[in-house]
């Protein structure tokens, strides 16, 4: 406990500057702001994730996920909504560009790095070539493609509306109370080691949890509410002041920070060995961005125009949509079958460092911009297909249990799965 106690001290330590930069209205140049309220957004994120995963011991595992996985990536949450706020102020200015492509890159950052990484670590420390879920995963998969296909009328439409956020909020709503009726992933993970620091809270009385789990939130609620904005700003100055397209520095830099504590505690989950449930985490929090997160950037606009408005996508923003989309589909299909292999990591981490290349190559050249845009969505698009015709039965199988199979069943499934497993080769 003396270690958490000194870790918390050095995480606020951290933020210390940011705090005083902001009570004092004290700038010293675009850089350097981005640089401390950046470290501060981590801390926050640190200190959000010990506290909803010290939280495991007393929800039920399924919602413990979908919950941690949306409390850790609050920061992004708080970044993107400034920008979609903004927008609405401004309708004119790049500010539209800027919410929609943090949304786009921290959704594509999860899938083509932080999916990966889980298998590759996993790999590394056990040598086995895959991640294997349990059929109670079959409920992410099936909420995440049905997310997946309502982009598609975001697409036709051109714009995210007011009307989307009730759509994708059911999604996210029925997410959240499937997953709460589920049995744990793996009852024998409970056995295995906390991933630390949370580990320490779980050895106190329960009174003295909670009153640390809520010191940490309240804290870590202060200092995101009072570094999003400038952090947001020290971005888009940063990026002109060195030269840098600050639409890809909003895209891929600042999405770093902000996803970082919550892509952690994923990897702490896989050095405990409890890959599964990293993974799952890191799907989790794809579903939370692609439906909550994506629903709530008109409103965010709209308290911005102080009246109903709707988040429009240009001709850039619709191929950037559209390649998020895409890459989530293709995702989807790798899960199907409920694992996901080293080699489909490796394909997924190779398409995103093409796209995150030819974006950099062609940032300033608009046209050929968009056209690598599209061409990686077909990829993306025709790869999804060839696993539907391959992986058809699995498919309608997995998204079948995810939707309607009863809590029992997929317990059953699951110890069924488990048992096979462990039978002698």
């Amino acid at each position: 406990m003396r270690r958490f106690v000194l870790l918390v001290f050095t995480t606020l330590l951290a933020a210390t500057p940011a705090m005083a930069l902001r009570l004092t209205g004290w700038r010293p140049e675009p850089v350097m702001d981005a640089v401390l309220f950046g470290v501060a957004v981590l801390a926050a994120g640190f200190m959000l994730s010990w506290g909803a995963e010290a939280a495991e011991k007393h929800i039920s595992q399924g919602l413990i996920v979908a919950l941690v996985a949306l409390v850790t990536v609050l920061p992004e949450y708080a970044v993107d909504l400034y920008y979609a706020f903004r927008a609405g102020q401004a309708p004119q200015s790049n500010y539209i560009h800027y919410a929609a492509a943090n949304m786009t890159g921290a959704n594509r950052l999860l899938v083509g790095v932080a999916w990966p990484l889980m298998v590759t670590l996993h790999w590394l420390k056990t040598r086995r070539r895959s991640v294997e879920l349990s059929p109670v995963n079959s409920v992410e998969i099936a909420f995440l493609l049905l997310g997946s296909l309502y982009a598609v009328v975001i697409l036709v439409k051109g714009a995210i509306a007011p009307f989307d956020f009730a759509v994708l909020f059911l999604i996210f709503a029925g997410y959240l109370y499937r997953v709460s009726q589920l049995p744990k992933a793996d009852e024998d993970e409970e056995e295995d080691e906390e991933p630390d620091p949370a580990s320490a809270l779980n050895t106190l009385r329960p009174a003295a949890q909670w009153t640390w789990m809520g010191g940490l939130t309240l804290i870590a609620f202060a200092i995101i509410a009072a570094s999003a904005e400038p952090f947001a700003e020290a971005m888009v100055e940063s990026g002109r002041l060195l030269g840098i397209d600050e639409f890809l520095l909003i895209q891929w830099l600042a999405p770093l920070a902000s996803e970082a504590p919550a892509v952690t505690i994923a990897i702490l989950f896989v050095l405990a060995g409890r890959a599964a449930s990293g993974l799952t985490a890191m799907i989790s929090d794809k579903i939370n961005q692609w439906t909550l997160l994506v629903g709530m950037l008109p409103l965010a606009m709209s308290l911005g125009a102080g009246q109903l408005a709707s988040l429009p996508l240009d001709a850039r923003q619709k191929e950037e949509f559209l390649l998020t989309a895409a890459q989530s589909l293709f995702a989807i299909m790798l899960l199907v079958r409920l694992r996901l292999s080293l080699l489909s990591a490796g394909v997924l981490f190779g398409l995103f460092a093409v796209q995150v290349a030819l974006a950099f190559h062609f940032r300033e050249d608009e046209s050929a911009a968009i056209r690598s845009l599209t061409v990686l969505a077909w990829i993306y698009l025709a790869l999804a297909a060839v696993l539907v015709v391959r992986n058809g039965k699995p498919l309608l199988s997995t998204v079948r249990a995810g939707l309607t199979r009863s809590p029992r069943r997929l317990e059953a499934a699951h110890d069924a799965r488990r048992d096979t497993a462990d039978e002698p080769a």
